[in-house]
């Protein structure tokens, strides 16, 4: 929109990232795209960047970035692309837990199993228990409830539920008891899940005896939480910091999204696993700031189209859910400033 010439880089078929795979209604402020579905999202994204004449190579690997280029691989060439400013938006990557047979086929990370649902419409089996009671568990034990899946339960390790209640009480009220200071003790079976054992936790996270619960199971889906997918980053020689509450080492990064490194900019998840409608907002603002970086537009119209998008922050993280990351968020700044001084 600021008149620079763009390209997008995604490793995938299609851009978008996980909005494909989200087929719930957004709850919140019409600006943040409240009441359609990720997947409409994403075409809407799509569709408004390619308008605008976006360049977008699919199907591409972002390799490195260097000090010559960004390196990439695509139809199997390898070459350097020359870009005067750089915004790094390549997101997250699942955690996983370790139990015996947690490698049976059948244990799958949330991702997988909407992929395969929501995208491919191949349920990845019949009875499930999930693991994981942030939004991204509750959503997905939501979704494969609306797939035809019983969903046993929803096993939570703390002692409370770590998303939004609207999204746990969904689940509840279709019947999914959601299980706090609860795990996985095992999952059984020959070839493939067969059964889940859970066992309840003492204050101290040690098991009780006697606690445990049977499930007759063929699925266990994991939602433990996302974590900066930031090698790019690294590879470049980014500042970053450790801050637990985002997911873990984050790139230190000013108000408009650029990172340590002159020029380099970050958006998304990369910065700290929040929400789709945080990454949004943070993409905005690192490209009308890399647009401005590069004589586009005015700083101080740089300034004014960045402040409704960082106001937009501040809202989004208010709420009680959302408290720890925005003082997080707010360390990540001052860190920032205080390793330029």
């Amino acid at each position: 929109e600021a008149g620079a010439k763009v390209v997008l880089i995604d490793e995938n078929q299609k851009p978008g990232g996980q909005l494909f795979k989200q087929i719930h209604k957004f709850f919140g402020a019409a600006d943040n795209h409240a009441g359609m579905r990720g997947f409409e999202i994403a075409r809407k994204l799509e569709q408004e960047a390619k308008e605008l004449g976006v360049e977008f190579w699919l199907n591409t690997v972002a390799y490195g970035i260097f000090k010559e280029g960004v390196g990439i691989v695509r139809d199997g060439d390898n070459f350097i692309v020359k870009a005067k400013k750089v915004i790094v938006a390549a997101g997250g990557i699942e955690n996983t837990t370790a139990f015996p047979g947690s490698t049976l086929p059948g244990v799958m990370l949330a991702g997988a199993a909407q992929t395969m649902t929501n995208i491919h419409r191949v349920l990845p089996g019949k009875r499930m228990v999930v693991v994981g009671s942030g939004n991204v568990g509750l959503i997905v034990a939501y979704q494969m409830l609306q797939a035809g899946a019983e969903v046993l339960a929803v096993v939570e390790r703390d002692d409370h539920i770590g998303g939004y209640g609207v999204h746990a009480e969904k689940i509840r009220t279709a019947g999914v008891p959601i299980l706090t200071d609860t795990i996985i003790k095992c999952a059984s079976g020959k070839t493939s899940v067969e059964g889940v054992t859970t066992v309840k936790l003492d204050g101290n996270g040690a098991e009780i005896a006697g606690s445990e619960q049977e499930y007759t199971a063929d699925t266990v889906i994991m939602a433990v939480g996302m974590a900066p997918l930031t090698e790019l980053l690294w590879n470049i020689g980014c500042r970053f910091e450790f801050i637990g509450e985002l997911g873990g080492y984050v790139p230190l990064h000013n108000e408009f999204m650029q990172t340590s490194v002159d020029g380099i900019y970050a958006a998304g998840d990369i910065t700290g696993v929040e929400e789709a409608s945080v990454a949004m907002e943070e993409g905005s603002i690192a490209g009308i700031a890399a647009a401005a970086a590069c004589g586009h537009i005015s700083a101080e119209e740089c300034s004014a189209r960045c402040a409704s998008h960082i106001d937009a922050l501040a809202v989004l993280e208010s709420g009680e859910y959302d408290g720890a990351r925005s003082a997080a968020r707010a360390k990540k700044l001052e860190l920032y400033k205080a390793s330029e001084k």
